[in-house]
């Protein structure tokens, strides 16, 4: 169902996983966007530890984080 949506399937038949830890010996890790993302968040202590007690200002700041962080890997901010 989710090869004829476009997206692929990350899930593997019981005993392929093995395999497949064995065939990847020598690949790198991979991370996820997701965990990626959040793992950059938390440099910004704001969004880490949450201080607005109003959720528009925590939504405001998270994103003015998104926003930074964007502008970073774009290479338009130093």
């Amino acid at each position: 169902m989710l090869t004829e949506l476009g997206f692929p399937a990350h899930s593997r038949a019981r005993g392929a996983e093995a395999k497949a830890r064995k065939a990847a010996a020598g690949c790198k890790a991979r991370r996820w966007g997701v965990e990626r993302t959040q793992s950059w968040m938390t440099r910004f202590r704001c969004v880490l530890i949450r201080w607005d007690k109003k959720v528009d200002n925590d939504l405001g700041v998270l994103h003015l984080v998104c926003a930074s962080m964007t502008y970073h890997q774009a290479g338009l901010l130093g």
